[in-house]
């Protein structure tokens, strides 16, 4: 590694994290503007505010759009030395472009390993903390309707509507089905509550079916003390506690939610291959930033940063169909996480081929 991979390397990461912390300043700082209220409504402490939330907010959306900054940051420092005429040595001392590529690469397999140890172990941790702190000052409520489940031994739940306000079920249903798809049981109630933290339920206007040879059995009552194997935490789970996993976590949990047929598994199947995808997605953003700033244009720096942000929006806008294809006619999650990348790829490919050398 000689003296101009060392400054190239070097300029990389200072102007990345120079401009992350810019970024995620500005965002802290909306943030606060738009939660400050509901802070002090809800009398969250500074420490609270500073350690449990504002500490973690900036861990988690720093790395989530770290690729994109790393797109702008080498368009910034690689069209800054195009116009300091630093790039035109490097093209003229008879090195192959893939030789001036090398430092970058270097720099970003640096950050796409570290963004990977995050993504799938230290995130996980950090967003447990503050998805707590989130629930308890300013998202606590939640609603959930129609929605069903099932899980092992045939036994599926149903319950219309669930508001977290009151901790009710309503309409709560669950059918035991054997081997042969006959029903065994039916249980019904108007509305059922669970006691947090445990197995017990009180059900109101319920009653029971069993069928079984010779007689069936039928049970009504206005209300009536049970257990079930089930807690409400298992019926009602919010979309983002995907987040708050780590890998072995959430496969295990997919592989859960999967026998019980939950409707959400598309979306943590979306999460656990975003968590591989996105960090990859620094090596084509990187190549697609020299091949667009390496050479000297009359526009300056500015028109580089304008063809990188139109770039930055085609690829967000990208990500953001094929996760709707995902969740809304079952396309496959790894592939609809995959697809921006092949794409930018190849553009970022076919960039470089026409990039001046």
């Amino acid at each position: 590694m000689d003296i101009i991979d060392k400054y190239i390397i070097r300029k990389f990461l200072s102007t990345f994290f120079f401009m992350i912390g810019v970024v995620m300043l500005l965002s802290t700082v909306f943030d606060i503007s738009a939660r400050l209220g509901e802070f002090i409504e809800n009398n969250a402490s500074a420490s609270a505010i500073i350690f449990d939330y504002y500490v973690h907010f900036i861990i988690y959306y720093g790395n989530t759009f770290s690729s994109l900054i790393i797109f702008l940051s080498v368009i910034w420092f690689t069209a800054k030395m195009a116009q300091d005429s630093e790039i035109i040595p490097l093209l003229f001392s008879s090195r192959p472009f893939t030789r001036i590529l090398r430092p970058y690469f270097i720099a970003a397999s640096i950050l796409v390993v570290f963004s990977l140890i995050l993504n799938h172990f230290v995130i996980p941790r950090s967003n447990k903390t503050r998805l707590a702190f989130e629930e308890r000052f300013y998202r606590d409520r939640m609603f959930v309707q129609d929605y069903h489940v099932q899980f092992p031994g045939n036994k599926i739940v149903y319950f219309s509507s669930y508001l977290s306000d009151y901790n009710v079920f309503n309409d709560f249903r669950i059918e035991v089905w054997d081997k042969k798809n006959k029903a065994k049981s039916i249980l019904v109630a108007k509305s059922a509550k669970n006691e947090l933290g445990t197995n017990r339920w009180k059900l109101e206007h319920y009653y029971s079916k069993h069928f079984g040879y010779p007689k069936d059995r039928l049970e009504v009552r206005n209300k009536k003390d049970t257990t079930f194997e089930f807690q409400t935490h298992e019926l009602v789970i919010r979309e983002n506690r995907a987040e708050t996993m780590t890998y072995k976590e959430l496969k295990a949990f997919i592989a859960r939610e999967s026998e019980k047929g939950n409707p959400n598994v598309p979306l943590y199947e979306l999460e656990l291959h975003r968590r591989t995808s996105l960090p990859f997605a620094t090596y084509f953003l990187t190549l697609m930033g020299v091949a667009v700033s390496s050479r000297k244009k009359r526009g300056g720096i500015g028109i580089n940063i304008a063809i990188g942000l139109f770039f930055v929006f085609v690829y967000i806008f990208t990500m953001q169909v094929t996760t709707v294809a995902a969740e809304k006619i079952g396309f496959p999650p790894v592939i609809a996480v995959w697809i921006p990348n092949i794409l930018f790829g190849l553009i970022g490919y076919y960039m470089y081929k026409v990039a001046p050398k």
